[in-house]
């Protein structure tokens, strides 16, 4: 089992920027790659990025690109998304994934986070 435990969402205004923490627990955690989906109301949960524990090779959806930092930091078993230059269509619940291959979907998740809300006002 894998335990994923995300912190830093807020309210903040277009423009602002945001980190998001994910914290990671269990046995074999390590083995899988992680990432953040995240899901806006009334639509369906989508791939925003992914990094590797081991080399740190990343991957982005094209929406955030330039704008979001995904990394790792391994002595603490945490993964980070900064986001800057926040949109107001940035609003969602972002949720912590660790799975493999994430960048197809959300069927290559095996393990998720509870989610936290990410408000932006325009």
């Amino acid at each position: 089992q894998v335990q994923l435990v995300e912190s830093g969402g807020g309210l903040v205004q277009a423009g602002d920027s945001l980190r998001l923490s994910c914290a990671a627990s269990g046995r074999t955690f390590s083995s899988y790659a992680m990432g953040w989906f995240r899901q806006a109301p009334a639509k369906e949960r989508e791939f925003v990025a992914t990094i590797t524990w081991s080399g740190g090779s990343t991957y982005y959806a094209d929406f955030v690109k330039g704008r979001f930092t995904i990394s790792r930091d391994i002595a603490k078993n945490t993964v980070y998304l900064q986001m800057n230059s926040l949109k107001p269509e940035d609003t969602a619940v972002y949720y912590c994934a660790a799975g493999q291959s994430m960048r197809i979907g959300v069927t290559r998740v095996d393990y998720w986070g509870q989610g936290t809300q990410v408000t932006v006002s325009s």
